[in-house]
C-alpha cells in the first residue's frame, strides 16, 4: 500500500498553477482594498454629508440597498437576496472561466479578476450588512453621478477591459490570419 506523504507535497499542487486560477491573488488584493476603503468610509464619514476632496469629487457616505444606480433599492428587501444569488452565480461562472484559461497575464484574465473582485466585494457588504457602502461622489455643477466604491470601479474597468479584449486585443486564430 502506497504511503500518502502530505508533508512533502509541493504547495503549488493545491491550486492548479497551469490555469488562470493562479492569478486570483489579484482579485483577493482588490477585495481587501475595497473592504478597507468601505471600513474607512463608515468610520470617518457621516451618511449624506459631502466631504470635498477636489473640484468635482466629494467623499459622501451613502448606502445602496439595490444594484447599480440604486436599481430596485426600494423594493422591500427581496432584492438583497436576488443580488446575492446573482453575485454568487456570476462569481462561480467567472471562476469556471478563469479555470479554463492558461496562467498568463492577458487583458482577459485581468478583466475577469477585476469583475470577480467587484462582485465579491459588494457581495460581502450585502450578506453582512444588507446594503452596499458607497462613498465616491463625482459631480459636475449640480449634476452628481451615482455614488460608487472600489468594487464598482473594478467591475466597470474589468467590463471595459473585457470588451477591449474581445473586440480588439484578442489574438486572432492562425486560420484567420492566413486567409
Amino acid at each position: 500500500m502506497a504511503k500518502l506523504d502530505i508533508l512533502h507535497k509541493p504547495m503549488t499542487q493545491s491550486i492548479n498553477t497551469k490555469t488562470a486560477l493562479a492569478t486570483l491573488w489579484l482579485a483577493v488584493l482588490l477585495i481587501i482594498i475595497d473592504q478597507l476603503t468601505k471600513y474607512w468610509a463608515n468610520s470617518v464619514l457621516t451618511e449624506g454629508v459631502p466631504v470635498p476632496i477636489m473640484d468635482h469629487l466629494n467623499m459622501t457616505l451613502v448606502y445602496n440597498h439595490g444594484a447599480a444606480f440604486s436599481f430596485l433599492a426600494d423594493m422591500g428587501g427581496w432584492q438583497r437576496w436576488f443580488f446575492t444569488a446573482l453575485a454568487v452565480g456570476v462569481s462561480g461562472f467567472l471562476l469556471f472561466w478563469l479555470k479554463r484559461l492558461p496562467n498568463a497575464w492577458t487583458a482577459e484574465v485581468i478583466a475577469l479578476n477585476l469583475i470577480l473582485s467587484g462582485a465579491l466585494g459588494n457581495l460581502i457588504d450585502r450578506v453582512l450588512f444588507g446594503k452596499v457602502t458607497d462613498f465616491v461622489d463625482f459631480y459636475i455643477g449640480t449634476w452628481h453621478y451615482a455614488t460608487f466604491n472600489v468594487a464598482d470601479i473594478a467591475i466597470s474597468v474589468g467590463a471595459f477591459l473585457l470588451i477591449l479584449w474581445e473586440f480588439f486585443l484578442k489574438p486572432k486564430p492562425e486560420k484567420e490570419l492566413t486567409e
